[in-house]
């Protein structure tokens, strides 16, 4: 039986970058061959959630396999038939609106666009502030879009954020198996 390869996308959505790493790590011990990739920001930005080095490193030692972080690295995934699934986690707002309206300007969304390309899925862990209001349109649109899949969501803060929406990013094991047999895990919203 063929080895399931996931394309584990990271978006620079820094503040849960330590749920994503920990899923990350899940996926290895399931057995799952990862290939990193992280946008441009996500992979060269520091934070006060951490040095942008130490992430990386942290991804490369966790895969064994060297960061995807330009267009021309992220081109190929689709025409090679790199991965199974592309899994973007976290994702954010802006990735989604760009994935939305086909805007291909990061390795991450060239990632996503050349792997839809051979007709494969692709999972959404979102996290975003305006999930309930700017993004929301963009939501809609990608939950109907063939092989466009979510990781479900709940508010995080009703109160201080009432817009913002983050996938429960423990159910991404079980989101991936859903994916991968082209379903979307149920509910979408918790």
């Amino acid at each position: 039986m063929k080895k399931v390869t996931i394309g584990f996308a990271m978006c620079g959505s820094y503040c849960t970058f330590a749920k994503a790493l920990d899923q990350l790590e899940i996926l290895v011990r399931q057995g799952y061959d990862i290939i990193p990739i992280m946008s441009e920001n996500a992979y060269s930005i520091d934070t006060r959630f951490g040095k942008c080095k130490d992430i990386a490193d942290r991804v490369e030692k966790i895969t064994g396999k060297k960061i995807i972080h330009t267009i021309k690295e992220a081109e190929p995934i689709g025409p090679k038939k790199m991965c199974d699934l592309i899994l973007i986690a976290p994702c954010t707002g802006n990735t989604l609106a760009k994935m939305t309206n086909g805007i291909t300007d990061t390795c991450v969304t060239m990632a996503a666009k050349s792997h839809l390309r051979i007709l494969r899925p692709v999972l959404v862990t979102l996290a975003t502030n305006d999930a309930l209001g700017a993004t929301a349109k963009n939501i809609g649109f990608m939950l109907n879009r063939k092989n466009i899949y979510f990781v479900p969501l709940q508010q995080d803060d009703y109160e201080k954020k009432p817009n913002s929406l983050v996938a429960d990013f423990t159910l991404i094991p079980k989101a991936v198996e859903y994916a991968l047999e082209h379903k979307q895990l149920q509910p979408v919203l918790l």
